[in-house]
């Protein structure tokens, strides 16, 4: 076992708190916090926020104690780490992720507060009609449903982006007020062939509310093979194993117990 915690040194809410690490794998991480009868959402993406008063409930579910500088070094030479600005919400980090273009760990962040245009490459929204139903795409390049989305040209900002790709996708018209940013997913390529670049590594996520039900939708541009709407059940059964439906049920908790990833 090779999961760790420092002191509960940390302030916050009025409390302290520690932080519970591992250095090998977020499956053992998990094991232990589960053990401890730590709530999931003190997971925070690559650790969980502990308690004071739970400190030793974690000692005694094989956590090892250690100082914070012990820990977060082990957590940084693990790659383990998800690095997010102060105010987001560290949703998960999947190392490895394969795409057409070259694997990548991706870390998904929600937040709504958008990216700094300059650093964001693509956009993809969530469109959910006054139902609560989904509009999704099957994509040609990627041979997988998902939510409308692509690259962002050089001439737009990303939130011009999301609405262009969702028109081309789908024929649905977002207006611009209607589209709120709930987060990111940050690329670090495998390969140095990888086209993603450091400079621009982050893919804005919006979330949008449609006034009407399930509004026509058309069959897409050529990158799109088929266009639907779904219900929530029938967007978990789609996309529920795909790298990035934890922060989809992040941004919706009632997709929380539809599906899970795998």
């Amino acid at each position: 076992m090779t999961v760790w915690i420092d002191q509960p040194i940390w302030p916050a809410h009025g409390r302290l708190f520690a932080h519970l690490v591992s250095d090998a794998s977020y499956a053992e991480l998990h094991v232990v916090a589960r053990a401890a009868g730590l709530h999931p959402r003190s997971f925070d993406g690559d650790h969980y926020d502990v308690p004071e008063g739970r400190w030793q409930d974690v000692v005694e579910a094989g956590a090892t104690p250690t100082t914070g500088v012990d820990l977060a070094r082990r957590l940084n030479a693990s790659g383990l780490r998800l690095r997010k600005r102060k105010r987001d919400r560290g949703v998960r980090r999947i190392l490895d992720v394969p795409f057409p273009n070259g694997a990548s760990d991706v870390d998904l962040v929600a937040s709504d507060e958008p990216m700094a245009q300059e650093r964001v490459m693509a956009a993809m929204v969530f469109v959910r009609d006054r139902r609560g139903d989904f509009a999704v795409v099957h994509s040609v390049r990627r041979d997988e449903w998902g939510s409308p989305g692509g690259w962002r040209e050089a001439d737009e900002t990303p939130i011009e982006n999301a609405v262009r790709e969702t028109f081309e996708e789908t024929g649905l018209r977002l207006r611009l007020g209607d589209v709120f940013p709930c987060g990111y997913e940050r690329f670090t390529p495998r390969t140095d062939d990888n086209v993603i670049g450091s400079s621009r590594p982050y893919l804005q996520v919006f979330r949008a509310r449609l006034e009407d039900v399930r509004p026509a939708l058309n069959d897409g541009d050529d990158g799109i093979h088929e266009t639907r709407w779904v219900t929530p059940q029938e967007y978990a059964g789609l996309c529920g194993h795909l790298f990035w439906w934890a922060l989809a049920v992040e941004v919706f908790p009632d997709l929380r117990d539809l599906a899970r990833p795998s």
